[in-house]
């Protein structure tokens, strides 16, 4: 069996290039696309993921703060794009770290539900919404690594950053699970 640090990885790059199962989408609640890594997948991927969103909208109104939806992945190498929506940083005093975390957990369980072995992830809310990146690695490391630690069906989990700096704080974040585990 795989240790838990050897099921998890980090990668500088374009997380619509990879080919995993699933890729995390950091979408906003309208689930229409929009900047950042958002308007990055839906433009790759297609208007097959636009499709599919509006249905979801159409069936529940959107996404809330911290849950997940999941799509076709249109033309990406994926099968599948997992989106949900991360907190807005209002100041860390509206549980904006309960529902990052909960980003990450409610993710991961659409991809065990949906027969998914690998899993990649962009920096979830470090960007406009202005979560600060320090808190934003320990909190994904800790929950993807925790997730990991309860449930066998996820293979691999892979950190995708897209800039040097978030790249280095989960490499940080895996370094301190390493001496860990």
């Amino acid at each position: 069996m795989k240790t838990l640090t050897s099921r998890i990885e980090i990668v500088q790059g374009d997380i619509t290039k990879l080919n995993t199962d699933a890729i995390v989408n950091a979408a906003n609640s309208s689930l229409l696309g929009g900047g950042g890594v958002d308007g990055a997948i839906h433009r790759a991927g297609g208007p097959e993921i636009l499709e599919a969103c509006k249905k979801i909208v159409e069936i529940q109104g959107g996404c809330q703060t911290g849950e997940a939806v999941i799509t076709t992945a249109g033309k990406l190498p994926s099968r599948f794009i997992i989106h949900t929506v991360g907190p807005v940083w209002r100041g860390g005093k509206n549980d904006e770290q309960e529902k990052l975390a909960s980003c990450y957990i409610n993710s991961l369980q659409l991809a065990v539900i949906n027969d998914c072995q690998s899993v990649a992830f962009p920096n979830i809310s470090t960007g406009v919404y202005g979560f600060p990146k320090v808190q934003a690695a320990r909190i994904a490391v800790n929950t993807v690594s925790g997730f990991l630690s309860k449930n066998n069906r996820i293979e691999k989990v892979i950190f995708v950053c897209f800039d040097e700096e978030n790249y280095r704080l989960i490499k940080e974040q895996l370094n301190v699970l390493s001496m860990y585990s």
